[in-house]
């Protein structure tokens, strides 16, 4: 797109989206994303954007994406892994019935709080069970329990990158055959094609090899069929076949 060296080109590492243009990336925004955004999570998304560690929501396109595929599987029984203030979280409320259920996980809830509010005034906080503290215990608990195995529709994963698999290890058991689960930022800023001495951020230089780990055993995982998409930082979609 850009004649001229890096001219229109994202430099900011942050940027939450993978284009190469920005006049491109904003053209979809304001055309299919902006327009039918529902209100609580424009005002979700512009509170957030005033937040010290905004880098960390999901982009307006992710959410859009998120929502619909939600409804198109017609999930009611979901799981979150990183919350931050919701962004993701109650795109993906609004996407269940009423009487759907999302166990969301986070280590701090203080970020949570922030966006609670917001969810609270769209109607769609009953869905919501916010467990705070590291997801792995609770995961392990939730396996001795057989009543959980095969028991979610639809998982989704936006926290710690270096334990990816870990987490992988143990959803694989609690998503239902047919079930989805989607992990985000697998391209990771682009960084996953970077060559070994570019100059990248430190915590992106960090969690890059974990990233790359996942990318490559979950291309390997018979018990899954999987597709990366572009979508904001890039999300990997898993259906367990198996």
């Amino acid at each position: 797109m850009a004649e001229n060296g890096d001219q229109g080109r994202h430099q900011e590492v942050g940027h939450k989206s993978l284009l190469q243009s920005d006049a491109l990336y904003q053209y979809i925004l304001e055309t299919s994303v902006y327009p039918r955004e529902p209100e609580a999570m424009k005002e979700l998304r512009e509170l957030t954007a005033k937040h010290p560690w905004n880098i960390m929501t999901t982009s307006a396109d992710e959410g859009q994406f998120l929502n619909m595929l939600l409804k198109l599987i017609n999930a009611k029984n979901t799981m979150e892994i990183g919350v931050y203030t919701g962004y993701s979280l109650l795109a993906t409320a609004l996407a269940l019935p009423d009487d759907g259920k999302i166990l969301a996980m986070d280590i701090n809830r203080d970020n949570y709080e922030l966006g609670l509010p917001i969810i609270e005034k769209a109607g769609v906080a009953h869905k919501i069970e916010f467990k705070e503290g590291p997801a792995l215990p609770v995961l392990d608990q939730m396996i001795e329990d057989g009543k959980n195995h095969g028991a979610f529709d639809f998982i989704f994963v936006d926290a710690d990158k270096d334990n990816y698999i870990n987490y992988h290890k143990r959803l694989i058991d609690l998503v239902k055959v047919g079930g989805l689960i989607g992990y985000d930022n697998t391209l990771w800023n682009g960084s996953v094609v970077a060559p070994a001495d570019a100059p990248l951020r430190k915590y992106v230089r960090y969690y890059r090899d974990f990233v790359l780990e996942l990318n490559k055993a979950l291309a390997a995982d018979p018990r899954i069929e999987i597709c990366m998409l572009p979508v904001g930082d890039g999300i990997t979609l898993c259906r367990r076949v198996s």
